[in-house]
């Protein structure tokens, strides 16, 4: 059962003791005088509550529930707003800018990465992510959508009359920032709210929950003075944090760091970064052709997406240079075989070639392992990191002048009892750290 699918009455919620709701594990949802709608799960005792009225059960998960009345207060709190916001004739700035910012500073402290607006048939919803899942937080009347986008639109600078195309622009809260982008939908709008916030980059590899191997070879990245270095996994496995991470490790005074972005995430002190932007011919293409010109030490290419962006980086890195960048792949050979894909130059990619490191993120479990007010009532709370890290020896590189370079490099791998991203998931899973069952939503055995 979705939740967003009933609009809740928080007025006949508030009508009840919060304590024994909690304590009956139950959650109404409304009233007519005569009949009346509860949530409930195998656990609950609608006894405790003494009610007269005719009850309909719907069943929810339990840790919903929980999650539910963990928060009443606030969500008491902004249902009220907008109950108010919607009785206005104009909106009142203070009283809407007191609901949004108790909105993104109820998603801050969540450790949210994305907050989602999302227009439904018959009602609003606002989602948060947390930890890569999406989670239902607060479901507001249909009506309310519109008062609360041309809000977002006007603190972002963007067209508020503009709803049938889509519009990206940005705002700042509390030294975060925060990019935004709408699309228009069959029902409305969906507005997504993505956190920028600079506190997820690590000055210190070792608090990346890296394994000890993993560490090293960023240790031994971070030493280096020329070559490639590609970061590879799906969208959403913390790439660009340990891209980040790794360029404020190199950067110094005694050195040119520049980034190829589209765009700019996280801003870095003193790194020079680009900000793709085709609307005035910045395109990617462009900047990659002048970047050598800027004479850098460092390149960071946010991501090699065809074969003229993967020519430029092993050109820079021929000459040089230091090249850090990502690319989507499964695994750290089958990078290889996507960069032979990408018609790579094979002596150039044997000579250029440092290090790939392949990397996951996954549910990390939380102390209380069962549920609590920290985690959402879900067991977890925060990821951890999973990896593995190719180191491109002379071995691997005179492979790759072969026709069977992977079935070659896979078998000299295995007789080095290379450790693969599965190999670190299970000790990840020893260490108590994650389940087998997370582990293998996101590598497959």
């Amino acid at each position: 059962m979705k939740l967003y699918k009933y609009l809740v009455d928080y007025n006949y919620v508030n009508s009840f003791d919060l304590s024994v709701l909690k304590k009956a594990l139950v959650l109404p949802i409304k009233a007519d005088g005569i009949y009346c709608k509860f949530f409930v799960c195998k656990e609950s005792n609608l006894k405790l509550l003494d009610l007269s009225l005719i009850i309909e059960e719907i069943e929810l998960p339990r840790n919903k529930i929980e999650f539910f009345l963990s928060d009443f207060n606030l969500r008491l709190d902004l249902y009220n707003s907008s109950e108010s916001l919607l009785k206005q004739k104009e909106i009142n700035p203070k009283l809407m800018e007191e609901f949004f910012n108790k909105l993104l500073d109820k998603a801050l402290t969540s450790r949210a990465s994305d907050l989602h607006f999302e227009s439904l048939e018959n009602s609003m919803v606002i989602r948060f992510r947390i930890d890569g899942q999406l989670n239902s937080f607060y479901i507001f009347k249909k009506e309310f959508f519109k008062t609360i986008s041309s809000y977002i639109k006007m603190l972002s600078k963007l067209d508020v009359t503009k709803i049938r195309n889509p519009q990206d622009g940005r705002f700042s809260f509390v030294n975060v920032d925060f990019r935004v982008s709408t699309m228009p939908t069959i029902h409305g709008e969906s507005i997504v709210i993505r956190v920028l916030d600079n506190l997820n980059v690590k000055d210190d590899l070792e608090s990346m929950s890296f394994s000890s191997h993993i560490i090293d070879s960023f240790e031994n990245i971070t030493s280096l003075k020329e070559g490639l270095v590609l970061i590879t996994g799906p969208t959403g496995s913390g790439k660009s944090t340990t891209l980040y991470s790794l360029i404020k490790q190199l950067n110094s005074e005694d050195k040119k760091v520049i980034t190829i972005e589209d765009p700019v995430e996280y801003k870095i002190e003193q790194v020079q970064q680009v900000n793709i932007n085709e609307d005035i011919e910045l395109g990617f293409n462009s900047v990659l052709k002048n970047i050598l010109r800027q004479d850098p030490d460092v390149i960071l290419i946010g991501e090699i997406r065809d074969a003229f962006s993967l020519s430029i980086a092993l050109q820079a890195s021929l000459t040089g240079h230091l090249v850090l960048a990502s690319i989507h792949a499964n695994s750290s050979i089958d990078t290889i075989s996507r960069l032979i894909d990408l018609k790579a130059d094979r002596f150039l990619l044997a000579s250029t070639l440092k290090y790939i490191v392949s990397q996951r993120l996954v549910l990390k479990l939380c102390a209380c392992k069962s549920g609590c007010v920290l985690c959402n009532y879900k067991g977890f709370l925060g990821r951890v990191c999973i990896a593995e890290s190719l180191v491109c020896d002379n071995k691997i590189k005179s492979f790759l002048m072969k026709e069977d370079f992977l079935i070659e490099i896979e078998n000299y791998l295995k007789q080095n009892n290379y450790k693969t991203i599965l190999d670190d998931g299970l000790n990840k899973v020893e260490e108590n750290k994650t389940t087998l069952k997370e582990l293998y939503k996101v590598v497959s055995s």
